[in-house]
């Protein structure tokens, strides 16, 4: 079973590694964020509670996270693997994913920490543009995530943009809060031993892949 969790920084490439190891290993992207949304689409009763709670713009309880997580978790192509992406975001959430997988009777998984240096991250992003339509990341001063036709997605041939949020200041408040966040994570799964830590500053796509599939053998 390889269910992978990614901790990752803005910038570090976790969208382009992550779809990698999905497609390599056919196992599914399963996003907390899509799970909410997902259940708003689907007008359950749940989802109505949640599309409220986020008009008030309040957050959706840990309690509601958890019961979509454990039901998506529990489906057929969740039993021989998955990425979770989004989650867990702090300990007490960590702490309840060790739960649901005891729960189902899954592994521990491993959890792949992509460190980069902040500067280098900062360069990245200023640089990225983001498919309107699907959503995924190229980056224009890197052949290696740049997209084959200028301005076109390869993945659905949809525009790319850039990010509204893709300044230089508004990078170091994301990045800074996102290591200060996440660093209790990496000490936790450090500890519990399942945690695989890349330095990506100059590695290809290629490079970063293999060592994770490394671990997985």
């Amino acid at each position: 079973m390889k269910n992978i969790i990614f901790i990752a920084p803005p910038a570090a490439g976790k969208g382009t590694i992550s779809a990698r190891v999905c497609t390599e290993y056919n196992i599914p992207h399963i996003s907390t964020g899509d799970l909410l949304r997902n259940e708003i689409a689907n007008g359950s009763k749940i989802g109505l509670e949640i599309k409220d709670a986020m008009a008030k713009g309040e957050f959706v309880s840990d309690e509601v996270i958890t019961k979509l997580l454990k039901k998506r978790l529990s489906s057929k192509d969740s039993k021989k693997g998955f990425i979770l992406d989004g989650y867990p975001r702090n300990i007490m959430q960590a702490k309840t994913y060790d739960n649901i997988l005891k729960e189902l009777n899954y592994e521990d998984g491993l959890v792949v920490f992509l460190d980069i240096d902040k500067n280098l991250a900062m360069k990245r992003a200023l640089s990225r543009v983001v498919c309107s339509k699907c959503g995924l990341s190229y980056n224009l001063i890197n052949k290696e995530y740049a997209p084959i036709k200028e301005g076109i997605c390869d993945n659905c041939k949809s525009p790319l943009k850039t990010r509204s949020d893709d300044n230089e200041e508004s990078f170091i408040n994301r990045f800074d809060t996102y290591m200060k966040e996440t660093y209790p994570l990496i000490e936790f799964y450090e500890k519990k031993g399942n945690l695989l830590k890349i330095k990506v500053d100059d590695m290809t796509v290629d490079e970063i892949f293999d060592e994770i599939k490394k671990v997985i053998k």
